[in-house]
């Protein structure tokens, strides 16, 4: 087990209440591992520490087990706990150091530090040549052993370590790390919700939910008071199918997203929440299905209290039949209104997290289109529905007329495919001569020999800027993503197969590090048609009209950054930054790009963009750059873990001294671990480039994370939502 750093911090400033409590806990979880011999052996310990490598299992298990007899009892345990949590910093760096003395001589020799650093990059996921390895160990044995004897002794070490305070302040807790302190010790904090900083930043959404409550409690009240007469449960149903009539229309406006786009480029993006649309119509499809089950309940209970009354028809009857002749059309509301009910259940089920972020896209995709049907039956079953929705309903009609006619001119194509790691499929599609779009805008993209009728939103990872073709990286999330990639990788097999039709300089991009080939007119069977419906507007249309942007982008979550740094990296080249914000008119004055990534092969997929950047801003002073890069990867150790201190350590020195990160071979060095955001936006707060703007485009969970750190910092926060 491990702990956050937020953990780390707590067994360091322990007082001796919690010292106790801790100690109990550890206690009981020993016991639970022990069993009933009391003793953990080698392979328990394993077990519960839970290592790749077991290198530092058993080296943490030789110094653990203070008697040599193969086993740790609680007593050994705790005292060696003990002395890691509360010892001396000569005690701690003595831990240390006989982890790297494997032998015992009371030396490190050169060959152990090669086993260390081995370990250590197989615990951090990373994949080094063996040569890169040797650099590593030779980088840190030049600059610890200070006297040239071709040793490490421990002094040596301790003036190694002080070159490095961060690890220092460490130390103090990173053998223990593998045991979680309980959770009743921790810190509750209050809800963001409650924060002044909340309300500051979420204004115009607020104010938008505040203004469609009233509105429907409104229509509700004006609803059931003209009901009055017709008992409780008949002014209930009026007054949810009143406001059924406005959300079922107003839901239709939220996704109308060339309209939405278009908005964006006015005012009243000042003024509405365009970037929250869909958010919120998720949040209007919530209250449809309330209002629904109501608004049926309360004619149900109605029915049911008129058949006790009257004794004309029976419940079924009411339901199941038109003989009641309830409705404007035939005496069919009550059937179309069960239908309705199935229909929008249905669809909110499908539409849920679990369906759309499971591999079920096409389950959401397809149950969604049951919105046409639901539009009919409405149409059918309330007598001023059509009312509310012929405006709406024209401009919805409009935009997907208008979206057929565009995505069908013309003959698209893709023209090139990579295959990138982590089953990531870039695409390379003829752009166009009227397709003009912004930086990290979207499209629908549909594949015939994919799935006919099937179009999925991507955003666009190139710039506008250039020429010719338009990129998209999709990653194999999906049904649908998933045999997108199995498919080229298919026509990769059947092109290797007519290599005779390649000429030489497709034979050395095939010797590349990613399955690359490009498709030529002369290969019918690999010219795949496509089509395109776009672009589509998202929040990253603001980063030119901000002053400090700051972008951060999880795993593939890179691609409409991809896009923005490419189009930054074309204004550079083509003439000063400076005239090009004065010709402009923009306010960018900084962009901080952080991109977090969980292994090492995904920063494949844009590593020759980041190099590209680098060379760009080769002439600029480091400490004033237009552009600064932070890189993030998460399986790899940190300082703060024993097991990765000598790795990182020797990361540093090859860095400085090859003038490159050994991960990615950019110059930005490739961090360890997550990002501490605290730590990161208090210095993205003190650089004083105007007011910060941070755009995100990742998972859901680190978006929360993320959006309460701004709302603590008070910088504006945007996310991707398509």
């Amino acid at each position: 087990m491990r702990t956050s750093p937020a953990g780390f911090q707590f067994l360091s400033t322990m007082n001796l209440d919690d010292d106790t409590k801790w100690l109990e806990w550890v206690a009981k979880q020993f016991e639970s591992i022990a069993g009933e011999d009391k003793e953990i052996d080698l392979e328990e310990f394993k077990a519960a520490l839970k290592v790749k490598e077991s290198f530092f299992a058993e080296r943490f298990f030789a110094l653990f087990d203070l008697d040599g007899s193969g086993t740790i009892s609680l007593d050994e345990l705790l005292e060696a706990l003990k002395l890691l949590v509360h010892g001396s910093e000569t005690d701690k760096l003595r831990f240390l150091f006989q982890v790297y003395d494997v032998d015992g001589s009371g030396s490190i020799e050169p060959e152990e530090l090669r086993t260390v650093l081995e370990s250590c990059l197989k615990e951090s996921s990373i994949s080094l040549p063996e040569k890169k390895l040797d650099d590593l160990t030779l980088a840190l044995f030049e600059s610890a052993d200070s006297d040239n004897s071709g040793s490490i002794t421990f002094e040596e070490l301790r003036e190694e370590l002080e070159r490095f305070p961060e690890v220092m302040e460490n130390l103090t807790i990173s053998a223990a790390s593998w045991l979680k302190p309980p959770t009743a010790l921790r810190k509750s904090h209050a809800p963001r919700y409650l924060r002044p900083a909340y309300w500051h930043n979420n204004r115009s959404k607020l104010l938008f939910l505040g203004s469609y409550l009233c509105v429907n409690i409104i229509l509700f009240t004006f609803a059931a008071l003209k009901h009055v007469d017709s008992g409780p449960w008949i002014m209930l149903a009026k007054g949810c199918g009143q406001c059924l009539n406005f959300n079922c229309a107003f839901i239709v406006v939220l996704m109308l997203r060339r309209c939405l786009t278009w908005l964006r480029a006015t005012w009243v993006a000042r003024l509405l929440p365009l970037d929250q649309n869909v958010i919120l119509h998720q949040l209007m499809g919530y209250a449809v299905a309330v209002l629904t089950a109501v608004h049926t309940g309360a004619h149900v209970a109605n029915f049911v209290r008129m058949s006790q009354i009257k004794g004309t028809y029976q419940l079924w009857e009411y339901l199941f039949t038109t003989r009641p002749g309830i409705g404007w059309i035939y005496g069919t509301a009550s059937l179309t209104g069960l239908m309705l009910q199935l229909l929008i259940a249905l669809m909110l089920v499908c539409s849920s997290t679990f369906v759309r972020k499971g591999g079920h896209f096409e389950v959401f995709y397809w149950t969604h289109l049951s919105y046409i049907f639901i539009w009919a039956l409405l149409i059918v079953h309330g007598p001023n529905f059509w009312k509310w929705f012929v405006v709406p309903g024209f401009l919805f009609l409009l935009e997907k007329i208008f979206g057929v006619a565009m995505s069908h001119v013309g003959g698209l194509y893709i023209v090139e495919i990579n295959l990138l790691p982590s089953k990531v499929t870039h695409l390379v599609i003829k752009r166009p001569p009227f397709f003009h779009y912004k930086p990290g805008d979207y499209v629908y993209l549909n594949i015939p020999v994919i799935a006919k009728y099937e179009w999925h939103p991507f955003t666009i990872s190139s710039a506008p800027e250039q020429p010719g073709t338009i990129w998209l990286h999709i990653r194999s999330l999906g049904q649908w993503t998933n045999r997108l990639y199995e498919y080229f990788w298919n026509q990769q097999e059947c092109h290797d197969h007519r290599s005779e039709w390649l000429d030489r300089k497709a034979k050395a991009k095939k010797k590349n590090r990613s399955q690359k080939w490009v498709l030529t007119e002369n290969q019918r069977l690999c010219n795949i048609k496509c089509y395109i419906d776009g672009p589509y507007g998202t929040p990253t249309r603001r980063i030119f009209t901000s002053e400090h942007a700051v972008l951060i982008g999880a795993g593939i979550g890179i691609t409409p950054f991809a896009s923005i740094l490419q189009s930054i990296m074309f204004r550079l080249v083509c003439c000063r930054l400076e005239s090009i914000l004065f010709q402009e008119n923009m306010k960018l004055l900084k962009v901080d790009f952080i991109w977090i990534n969980r292994d090492q092969k995904s920063f494949e997929w844009f590593v020759s963009l980041l190099t590209q950047l680098e060379i760009n801003q080769a002439e600029e002073d480091p400490s004033n750059r237009f552009l600064e890069m932070h890189l993030y990867m998460t399986s790899a150790l940190g300082k703060n873990d024993m097991k990765a201190i000598g790795l990182q350590m020797a990361l540093d020195l090859l860095a400085k001294k090859e003038k490159k990160d050994s991960i990615t071979g950019l110059k930005t060095r490739t961090q360890p671990g997550r990002p501490d955001w605290n730590k990161l936006f208090q210095k993205l707060a003190k650089e004083n480039k105007g007011k910060v703007h941070v755009f995100f485009c990742g998972s859901p969970a680190l978006a929360k994370v993320i959006k309460a750190h701004c709302e603590q910092f008070n910088f504006q926060f945007f996310k991707e939502h398509f």
